[in-house]
Order: structure tokens, then sequence, then C-alpha cells
């Protein structure tokens, strides 16, 4: 990991694999879930259409209620402020790239930085819009936004693109101080562990974790294994189960051995 630091900062996705993550605690459940939240938002802003801007509202509205935890933001300036002494640590070290660490420790400080600007509760400026709070309280009803309903977020989502898009921006720039956190503090946890290959024979995988401590598993498996991961675990024990991904069955445990690689992260 110290050598190939530049690395952390870099993608981790793979041709012909499918990565699986499955959370040890509630915080990192927390973070994955934002991590989500944030790529929709901003894949569906994006685009032009009204039906993606609706799409990328309502997933707005599900940012507001996964960052409501009062402690978020104060986790993640903890955990960043954290991560930095961590690498202040390797000043020095002829193992480690100095421009490749000071780079990292910018981002963290500029991250931190923004976060501690953030003024009050995450998202209240949304909550006292009235206007987008009667969206969001029709939008949680089936059909609840048709226009006889909303007459006024009808009109607007018949406005020009780039109006739409402006709108949105300015509802969810606020809170990418964040995204930008969690970002980091991801990046830095897939890149914690060392990937190990396990088979799973006739599809089951059990480990005694005998006192290990971890926050999150991840699972990489060839897209040509026609099975998914079933993943549980608690303080004693990991164990997965590979079953068909059938959309029109009840998922059968594979009735072949599996390889996959398996990495605990850790920060």
């Amino acid at each position: 990991m110290v050598q190939n630091w530049p690395n952390l900062f870099l993608g981790t996705a793979r041709r012909g694999v499918i990565t699986y993550e499955y959370p040890l605690n509630e915080r990192i459940r927390t973070l994955l879930r934002l991590e989500d939240l944030f790529d929709k938002t901003g894949h569906f802003i994006g685009a032009d259409g009204a039906q993606e801007h609706h799409v990328a509202l309502v997933t707005l509205f599900e940012i507001l209620d996964v960052a409501s935890r009062a402690d978020l933001k104060f986790d993640l300036v903890q955990e960043l402020e954290r991560q930095r002494q961590i690498l202040l640590s390797f000043r020095n070290n002829p193992d480690i790239s100095e421009t490749a660490l000071s780079g990292a420790l910018y981002e963290i400080e500029q991250a931190s930085a923004a976060l501690l600007n953030m003024q009050g509760k995450i998202g209240h400026y949304l909550r006292e819009n009235d206007w987008l709070m009667s969206i969001k309280s029709r939008a949680s009803i089936p059909g609840g936004v048709c226009e006889f309903d909303l007459p006024s977020y009808h009109y607007w989502l018949h406005r020009e693109p780039p109006a739409r898009q402006r709108d949105l921006a300015a509802w969810l720039n606020p809170m990418l101080p964040i995204r930008d956190g969690l970002s980091i503090v991801l990046r830095l946890l897939r890149a914690s562990g060392r990937q190990e290959e396990q088979v799973a024979q006739h599809g089951a995988y059990q480990l005694m974790l005998g006192g290990r401590t971890a926050q999150m598993v991840r699972l990489r498996v060839r897209r040509s294994e026609p099975y998914v991961p079933e993943i549980s675990a608690n303080k004693y024990a990991l164990n997965i189960r590979f079953t068909s991904p059938g959309t029109d069955a009840r998922p059968r445990q594979a009735d072949s051995d599996v390889v996959f690689e398996m990495t605990f992260c850790n920060l």
C-alpha cells in the first residue's frame, strides 16, 4: 500500500469482474448509500430530459433523508483529520512519492475546510423551501406528482433544460462537501486491504473471523460466473452464499465451486 500510494487516488474498476461491497457497520453503510445517491443525482442532472430531472430531484430528496444524521459531518471531519495525521507520518519516507503525498494531503485539507464551512444542519435550505417540500411529500405517494396534484411542478418540468439544470445544481451544490469528504474516506478504505483468492465450495464459503476487525468486505467475481453473493457477517464469522441471479425464479445455491477475490478493508 505504501509503495503504491498514487493508486489510492485512482479508480479500482477492472474489466471482466463485478465488485460487491458489504459494509460491516452502520457508518460505512451510510457512506456507501450516499455515494450511490450522489452518483445517480449527478448522472441525471447531466441529462436534458424532464423525466431525468424528476429522478434527479427525487434522488436529491433521498440524499437529504440519508444525510440527516446529526453527526455525519463531524464523523467525516474527524476521519479526514485522522487520515491526514497518518499521511503526515509518511513525510520523508523514501518509498513514498512526495508529489503524490502532497496532493493527497491537499485534497484532504480542502475537503475538511469545505465541510467545516457548511452552515447549519445538512440540507436545511431545502427543508426551508416550501415548494420543494410539497414535491417531496407528494413524491412519496404512488403517482403523487401528477400535473393535477402539482401544477407548478408540472410547469417547472416544462422549462428549458438549462434552467432546470441550474436549479438542480443550486439545490445540490451546498451538499457537495459531504460527497467530496465521503469520496476520500471510501477511496482510502477500498485501498486499505489486500486481495486474496478464495473458493466457495458448491457456492458456500464461511470464515471464522477470530477477532479480525474490518469495516467492509469487497468481493470480486468474474462476470462469466452466473452467480451473485449473498453476504452475512457478525463479529464471529463471515458467511457467503453464491446463488443464481434469476429474476423469475427462487434463487438457487450454486452447484459448482465459485472462485472469487476477497478483501477486508479497514481504516
